[in-house]
């Protein structure tokens, strides 16, 4: 099995390197001091092409696939974690608009009609560099009954009205990265009408500035800080009836059909798994400014079993990232699905188990702020805790659905 990337994926990952550590991994510790969005690294990002990286070429952009997007952004996350999480968020939103909804069955009439609301998002992306956040995540509610509950256990239970020209929208989001920062958010949305639930879901594209959108809270966490992922409310909010990203219905069946979607966070805990690795072989041997000179310590047969643990659980980590990566398709096998699962929990546990490593191997001191060892500790603590696919909820599928095909009790 060849898991080596083309030519042309090795272009792309090449190009994303040299972003990472000549122009985002220099501003990454200020960000994180002040937890402040990275907008100079968006701003590189649009110059270097990146925000189109997932726009078809038909419309002018890179057309990268899912497996692309995840060799990339796993550089784009060694230079800052942060920068590269959000950026997760723009690609997928692309990616939904592009091949994840050409997979899917539409009548001419739908298609058509799709394909000319996509292709003015695209241009904004190309021409304009727009870039888009994904709220996807919502507080629950006292009382609640599990219809608004969707894939992964994620809530769904924000309502849109139809009206005149469009939907009216209400509902609350938490967790919402880039806010404040994104000209455009891809919210999903229940439409307010009878009738089987896939077939009311909506995708929308709300502007930051819509009348009646509003963000609130302070954004002080412990890693992940220059995501500024704040609440967001959407307070009769009106979407234009054009501002549709995927079809009615479609949305959910992306989400049922495309698991691997549910994995797009991995490639930025690969990318901090590598960053630490990287960065404890620097310091051991004396390479990193403000640490320690070269000495005994890599010398030491302790120094020495710790790397190879930790390069044993990146190669480990890696494997599956990359085979699952690869896999990423419509309708994945069993085999392939319980892989993403058993991917998303191996990458996120590592990545905080090599920064654990990392830091108790290059010792005291790298808990200093002004190495990035203990920044990418805190960051990588973080992917634990993302909804929709936690390494629990990995664990429970794996096990379940080993054990029981679809349908059965």
């Amino acid at each position: 099995m060849d898991m080596q990337p083309t030519a042309r994926q090795q272009k792309l990952i090449d190009k994303a390197r040299e972003l990472a550590m000549d122009c985002f991994e220099p501003r990454a510790a200020e960000l994180d001091r002040t937890a402040q969005f990275p907008v100079a690294d968006y701003d590189d990002l649009r110059e270097a092409g990146f925000l189109g990286l997932c726009v078809p070429e038909a419309h002018g952009g890179l057309g990268a696939d899912l497996e692309t997007y995840c060799l990339v952004s796993e550089q784009l996350a060694m230079g800052n974690a942060s920068t590269a999480l959000t950026y997760n968020m723009h690609c997928l939103t692309m990616l939904m608009m592009g091949e994840m909804a050409d997979a899917h069955d539409m009548d001419e009439a739908k298609r058509t009609r799709h394909e000319t609301l996509r292709a003015r998002n695209f241009a904004e992306v190309i021409e304009d560099g727009v870039f888009y956040g994904q709220p996807h995540s919502e507080p629950v509610e006292d009382g609640e009954t599990d219809q608004v509950f969707t894939v992964g256990g994620r809530r769904f239970g924000t309502t849109a009205d139809k009206v005149a020209g469009g939907y009216r929208l209400n509902g609350r989001k938490f967790f919402v990265s880039l806010s404040d920062a994104a000209d455009y958010f891809a919210t999903p949305a229940i439409l307010n009408v009878d009738g089987e639930f896939i077939s009311r879901t909506l995708y929308l594209k709300v502007p930051r500035n819509a009348d009646g959108l509003t963000f609130s809270g302070d954004w002080d966490a412990t890693g992940m800080r220059a995501t500024v992922s704040r609440n967001m409310e959407l307070r009769d909010v009106f979407v234009p009836d054009e501002h549709q990203l995927m079809p009615r219905g479609k949305y959910y069946e992306a989400a049922l059909n495309w698991p691997h979607m549910f994995m797009s966070l991995c490639p930025t805990y690969m990318g901090i798994a590598q960053a630490a690795f990287d960065f404890t072989c620097q310091y051991l041997r004396g390479e990193v400014e403000g640490g320690p000179p070269a000495g005994s310590a890599r010398h030491s047969a302790s120094k020495q079993l710790a790397v190879a643990e930790m390069r044993i659980k990146l190669e480990q980590a890696r494997a599956l990232f990359q085979r699952a990566a690869g896999e990423a398709a419509m309708n994945p096998s069993k085999d392939e699905r319980l892989r993403a699962y058993a991917t998303q929990y191996t990458v996120m546990e590592f990545s905080n188990d090599i920064c654990r490593l990392a830091l108790r191997t290059c010792g005291g001191r790298a808990i200093f702020k002004t190495l990035r060892l203990e920044q990418l500790y805190r960051d990588s603590r973080c992917g634990s805790l993302m909804l929709p696919w936690t390494p629990e909820i990995c664990m429970e599928r794996l096990g379940r659905e080993s054990l029981f095909e679809p349908g059965e009790k």
